[in-house]
């Protein structure tokens, strides 16, 4: 029974968020809410089922799940590690087109950080493992969601604590969106300069429709099996050197190896993209985000309701909030002292705080093809710098 038990539930965890990505392309309602949100939600209602025993097995469905914990606990860990290379191998690291991309990237990058150190004396005695905390909320509004987990992992957060952090991102994030396409970009239109709107309406769209549509067509191709194999491959290799790195180092610093091999798979991950046959297989990143989704119901299935304490809620969500709001304005100040222009200051703020996936709807909003590069480009830097700031805030603080 408990065999039986293991392999349904990990055959349930690997084979949902595809079940979830179909219906997400298939119902514009479940589209809009994307696919982490439901993987949350559908990984939560498990988990207060009542089928996980909590000690001693009580009936014969929990008998049957004995081993819950054990396939929870080796999914949730598997998943981040082969997760962040692959996501890394294709992203192309270039030198800046413009002067103004340049400044943008790098002054958004420091908005986040100083948001985050000036809000941490206001928030931090209200909210429990506030080190911990601050730092993966600079990885997420830095780069996004991998980044977070990964940061989680180095850090030890548990795994339903962390799913509630990233619920309150995606509450906090999502206002903020709303606000930037209703009132924001025409304000910082108003504020700094605005350069000639280059509206290429088929590029957006062409963009739009590439975040629509199927990502994962063909990967079970021949030629798209042969791609992904090939990057598991080379990501098991960078896995064990990083493993390798990471004990050694961790004799020297006791407690030290989860982050320090999580960094090490960042820093190698990043050195491969530039290696031509790893950069150029297909399905890398796709293949890299359908281990986040597993992760993501794995670590919501592990969170008893019940059991949590939502006492430093409303804290955590204002330590959020305000690191935003006070990350787009100094954004905007940045911009202004440097002659920025507006729509790429603005596609700066929405790349770091939502993440790359959100430039096109932007771009978009704003009747701006011009910015879509740019958005893209400050995305991916801030996909690799994401783990290295939330580590050092956290240890900052802690």
């Amino acid at each position: 029974m408990k065999i039986a038990g293991i392999i349904i539930l990990a055959l349930f965890f690997c084979l949902a968020p595809a079940g979830v990505l179909w219906m997400c392309r298939k119902i514009k309602f479940f589209g809009k809410i994307g696919p982490i949100l439901i993987l949350y939600f559908i990984g939560a209602i498990i988990a207060n089922l009542g089928i996980f025993p909590a000690g001693e097995p009580k009936n014969w469905l929990q008998e049957m799940f004995a081993g819950a914990g054990s396939v929870q606990e080796l999914l949730s860990n598997a998943m981040i590690p082969l997760a962040i290379p692959l996501m890394l191998f294709s992203f192309t690291f270039r030198k800046s087109e413009t002067r103004d991309t340049l400044i943008a990237m790098i002054t958004g990058l420091a908005a986040v950080v100083i948001a985050v150190v000036a809000g941490y004396p206001l928030f931090s005695s209200h909210i429990n493992d506030a080190p911990k905390v601050a730092g993966m909320y600079t990885a997420c509004l830095t780069g996004g969601t991998v980044n977070m987990a990964s940061v989680s992992q180095m850090l030890g957060v548990e795994g339903q604590q962390y799913a509630l952090l990233n619920t309150y991102d995606m509450m906090v994030s999502f206002t903020y969106l709303v606000f930037i396409m209703a009132i924001g970009i025409r304000l910082a239109r108003k504020i700094l300069p605005v350069k000639t709107l280059d509206y290429n309406e088929a590029a957006i769209q062409a963009e739009l429709e590439k975040s629509g549509a199927n990502p994962y067509k063909g990967i079970f191709a021949w030629s798209g099996l042969k791609d992904v194999l090939f990057l598991l491959g080379v990501t098991i290799i960078i896995i064990g050197i990083s493993a390798g790195v990471a004990i050694g180092l961790s004799k020297l610093l006791p407690g030290t190896f989860m982050m320090f091999f999580i960094l090490t798979i960042t820093t190698l991950g990043i050195a491969a993209s530039f290696i031509k046959p790893v950069h150029d297989k297909k399905f890398g990143y796709e293949t890299g985000m359908y281990f986040i989704y597993i992760f993501s119901i794995v670590v919501a299935s592990m969170a008893n309701v019940r059991a949590l304490d939502f006492t430093g809620a409303l804290w955590t969500i204002g330590f959020l909030a305000f690191v935003e709001v006070v990350s787009l304005t100094l954004q905007v100040l940045s911009a202004r002292l440097f002659k920025v222009d507006a729509d790429t200051a603005v596609i700066a703020s929405v790349t770091y705080i939502n993440s790359p996936p959100f430039v096109p709807m932007i771009a978009a909003s704003m009747k701006n093809s011009r910015v879509l590069m740019p958005g893209l480009s400050i995305g991916i830097i801030g996909y690799a710098a994401g783990n290295y700031l939330g580590v050092i805030i956290a240890q900052l603080f802690g």
